[in-house]
């Protein structure tokens, strides 16, 4: 290869030599999913390359997991189909792999692991991936790396979790500039390795490779369209992206969640739309959301969002794994306030059921809520509104937390990613600062309220297609 994967993007699972001996290089694909624009890739055919081998892609959909729905899995499989075109005319034995029950597909990842010269996956900081990738790599005797993807930053070379958007968008605006230029191949590029080999039969007979012959292609293409859609309508996203009746968000959320479009490749096409070079970027460090980037408004409104948001969420998870969709990672002020209005009277307390079916006094919340059910998702702004109201109308706070990421994981399209549990926590304090005047219940949380969301924006027709 003409480059190499940046090091800050490589993690060493299992430091085991090279196997030269073995039969080709595996890429475990588990978070990445899309065949371009994809350092893990990259790296597999980097070794392939160096090592005269071919490449075999295993993508496995588990079972059993939690929160699993039918929803997901058309998701993932449709993205699978779409990887399965995409890699026919390449050096690539493509392996996708669905289990049809929970624990089916145990030994499979072993079993290839046993011919392979390395195993590559992805780097991803969220959920059961991390847990599983360690598991591997216990219980692997090759070289087991994990490649981060992520971001326009490796979320590993950051110091440490960063408190608010501010302190983060501020350490952006000293170290991001480099990493623009380090992005994975935008275009399909599996070359100088070793010509596609047959996967073995005894293991494909034990695991059959998932039938997708009649299932839509989807996935990166879909992505990539709903970018194109996206682009061609940009410069709304500035004045509308709040309004619910004039949805001019991106639609990208799911897309990224599920490793089906690069924010390299959202930043790289943004980028050339407006013309622009890094030699437009501002030479400041204040931390402003705006005028840091020399580009249009919308431009860079939605840069905030793809950059510093999407990304702190990655920062919180891989620097605290172990609490990051815990209570007790909320900021100290955040505790402090919620658990002295703990006690508070509530004027409504709604169970878990009645939130899941949409059954509360509010028919704003009620819309926004069948809107996740229905579709996946909820308009970002009232997904802000969703979570406040729950906190107001749960027995505690840490019954709120525990009602927001059962609902919001259950049926969202980009639910149990680093940046939903960014969304679910601002709700609860996290990456806010605290508000007066004091209120029951909320305390110095950030207050909204569905009167207000009526004063500022246009519901009607949002609250008629969303009618419970």
């Amino acid at each position: 290869m003409s480059r190499s994967t940046p090091p800050a993007r490589v993690r060493v699972v299992q430091d085991a030599p090279l196997r030269p001996t073995g039969d080709f290089v595996l890429y475990w694909m588990i978070a990445t999913r899309r065949t371009t624009s994809n350092f893990a890739l990259d790296r597999a055919v980097e070794h392939a390359a160096a090592l005269k081998k071919p490449i075999v892609v295993l993508e496995p959909l588990r079972a059993g997991y939690r929160w699993r729905s039918d929803r997901i899995d058309t998701t993932l499989v449709a993205g699978m189909s779409d990887n399965a075109r995409r890699f026919a005319g390449e050096p690539v034995a493509y392996y996708p792999y669905v289990e049809p029950e929970a624990g089916a597909g145990q030994g499979l990842l072993a079993a290839l692991a046993e011919r392979a010269c390395v195993v590559i996956t992805d780097d991803f900081p969220c959920i059961f991936l991390p847990r599983m990738v360690r598991a591997a790599g216990e219980q692997l005797s090759v070289r087991l790396e994990a490649v981060d993807s992520n971001g326009i930053v490796p979320m590993r070379s950051t110091p440490d979790a960063f408190p608010t958007a501010y302190s983060f968008r501020r350490y952006l605006h000293r170290n991001l500039s480099p990493y623009l230029g380090e992005a994975p191949y935008a275009r399909q590029r599996v070359a100088g390795v070793a010509p596609r080999i047959e996967l073995p039969p005894a293991v494909v007979k034990r695991w059959p490779l998932a039938s997708l012959e009649s299932v839509p292609p989807r996935g990166a293409t879909a992505a990539q369209q709903t970018l194109v859609d996206f682009l061609a309508r940009l410069d709304r996203y500035g004045d509308d992206r709040n309004s619910p009746e004039n949805d001019a968000t991106s639609g990208l959320s799911s897309a990224l969640h599920f490793g089906h479009i690069s924010p390299h490749e959202i930043f790289h096409e943004l980028a050339d739309q407006e013309d622009w070079t890094p030699d437009d970027l501002a030479d400041t460090v204040k931390g402003n959301r705006a005028g840091w980037w020399g580009m249009s408004e919308s431009a860079e409104g939605f840069l905030d969002q793809l950059i510093t948001w999407r990304e702190l969420g990655y920062n919180m998870c891989v620097h605290r794994p172990d609490d990051y969709d815990r209570y007790e990672s909320l900021p100290s002020w955040a505790q402090v306030t919620l658990e002295a209005h703990a006690g508070d009277e509530r004027e409504f307390v709604y169970t878990l059921e009645q939130f899941d079916t949409a059954q509360t006094h509010d028919p704003i919340w009620n819309a926004a809520q069948t809107q996740l059910r229905r579709e996946g998702r909820i308009h970002n702004y009232l997904r802000m509104l969703w979570g406040k109201k729950i906190l107001e109308w749960t027995a505690s706070p840490r019954d709120a937390l525990a009602v927001m990421i059962e609902l919001n994981n259950k049926y969202a399209l980009d639910g149990r990613n680093p940046n939903s549990y960014s969304g679910i926590f601002w709700c609860l304090g996290r990456y806010d600062r605290a508000w007066g005047p004091e209120r029951p219940i909320f305390g110095k949380i950030r207050y909204m309220s569905s009167d207000n969301t009526r004063r500022k924006y246009k519901l009607k027709s949002y609250l008629e297609a969303y009618s419970s």
